[in-house]
């Protein structure tokens, strides 16, 4: 950490300039890194990049990183992060971005897409379809993105709830900007689709999903299409 800080200041002497220069840490376990960058934040104005070196594989890779960021960015600590997964035989390194987006947007720091919040079933939910509908929503609103990001500005923050019967299914519903309450075992055969918190029609039937992400669009077009601009000519008029 000290051999960090002394070599920064060593280079802004060479002439580099300190707005040129952001340290980090090579540390692989998560207390020492909270420790390391906590200190390196109490001595130092220098800009910091968090990362977790040689995080590991899968959930044991993702769960450390995780830990370790989340402690530091709560505190104020870091101004870029990264993942350093191994991956898999032709693993999609892409995949480290997306969770680094997803630790920025769990803490609420910045949003890159729309949420989908999903109960992980129970009991109540013998039914797979659920899962299978809330895999594809998330989907879909992934492949959207590239277009939505210019077309509706904002459409990062919105809250999608896809749950799986009439016990949290209403309440998550109601508290996302829209939400499907599916039917859980033994249930009537009916979902109720809340917008805004407010119910706004029950689906029935087999065509639930393509329903729902018809009603879904017409929201997103709704709350997120651009204005009009006016220009100075026209205000005249």
């Amino acid at each position: 950490m000290q051999s960090a800080i002394n070599s920064a200041r060593a280079a802004e002497e060479y002439g580099l300039p300190a707005d040129r220069i952001i340290l980090s840490a090579k540390v692989s376990r998560v207390p020492d890194l909270v420790r390391v960058y906590r200190e390196m934040a109490a001595r130092c104005e220098y800009p910091l990049h968090l990362g977790l070196t040689e995080a590991g594989m899968g959930a044991k890779g993702i769960v450390a990183t995780t830990a370790a960021l989340a402690i530091l960015l709560q505190e104020g600590i870091g101004d870029t992060i990264r993942t350093s997964l191994t991956p898999l035989p032709d693993g999609d390194r892409t995949e480290e971005v997306r969770i680094c987006q997803q630790i920025l947007q769990s803490l609420e720091i910045r949003s890159f897409t729309p949420q989908v919040t999903a109960c992980p079933g129970c009991g109540r939910t013998t039914s797979t379809f659920f899962q299978e509908m809330a895999d594809q929503i998330q989907t879909y609103l992934r492949n959207q993105m590239p277009v939505w990001r210019d077309q509706y500005p904002g459409i990062e923050e919105l809250k999608v709830a896809v749950m799986g019967c009439v016990v949290n299914g209403p309440g998550e519903s109601k508290h996302a900007d829209i939400g499907i309450s599916l039917p859980g075992t033994f249930e009537e055969p009916k979902a109720p689709v809340y917008v805004d918190g407010r119910l706004v029609v029950t689906l029935k039937g087999v065509n639930i999903v393509p329903e729902f992400i018809q009603i879904l669009n017409q929201y997103v077009e709704r709350r997120y299409a651009s204005q009009p601009v006016i220009s100075a000519a026209n205000e005249r008029a």
